[in-house]
């Protein structure tokens, strides 16, 4: 997982302050590991309700929302033990796991699961989530891409969220926002120009 794609996701639902108030979690990520009994109820206290959050502005329906929430967490616990505790970021993978795991749903209900649901299950390996070094998260330069996160067009906005909310292509989010591909290519093209320059001298890729 690339550094721009964490904070991007973080950003496009407010969530990056969130993330930076745990500071535990590796101590966290190793109980899970070691099958703590109460490692899995904490775990929950604290992403219970933010994991909630994220997949019911996916998936709008709030009993799927408490399923799919289920299914994050015990999907966690059964892949706890390749989670590096030492140098692991917990919540955005967490976080991943429940964005995929709502994705997934709405390509079940509409067909498209198939296409790619084998690259999300890719992007939820604990191994990539664990070179995501504290400095990519330091307040200053949280502040630096918010800044530009908040700069971007309206248009550019749409495009990120939809990609990351929605997981769509480009194609499709042409056909969603009615507009040519070459356009939509450019929005995108534009917004992630923008941010990644905003991370300059953090390696994300």
């Amino acid at each position: 997982m690339k550094i721009l794609q964490i904070l991007l996701a973080a950003l496009a639902f407010g969530l990056l302050q969130v993330l930076l108030r745990f500071k535990d979690d590796a101590d966290l990520a190793r109980r899970l590991k070691a099958r703590e009994p109460h490692a899995m109820s904490d775990l929950y206290d604290r992403y219970g309700r933010l994991t909630f959050s994220l997949i019911y502005r996916i998936v709008r329906n709030t009993a799927a929302a408490e399923d799919l929430v289920q299914e994050t967490f015990l999907r966690v616990w059964n892949r706890a033990q390749s989670f590096d505790p030492q140098r692991g970021s917990l919540g955005p993978w967490i976080l991943t796991v429940a964005r995929n795991r709502a994705i997934d749903y709405l390509r079940s209900i509409d067909g498209r699961m198939s296409a790619s649901s084998l690259e999300l299950d890719r992007m939820e390996n604990p191994a990539l989530f664990s070179d995501l070094e504290d400095s990519a998260l330091s307040m200053d330069r949280t502040r630096r891409l918010k800044s530009a996160f908040e700069k971007l067009s309206p248009n550019q906005r749409m495009v990120i969220e939809l990609a990351y909310f929605e997981g769509l292509s480009q194609t499709e989010m042409a056909e969603r926002m009615k507009q040519p591909l070459g356009t939509v290519k450019t929005w995108v093209r534009s917004a992630l120009k923008a941010l990644r320059e905003e991370l300059a001298g953090v390696a994300i890729a």
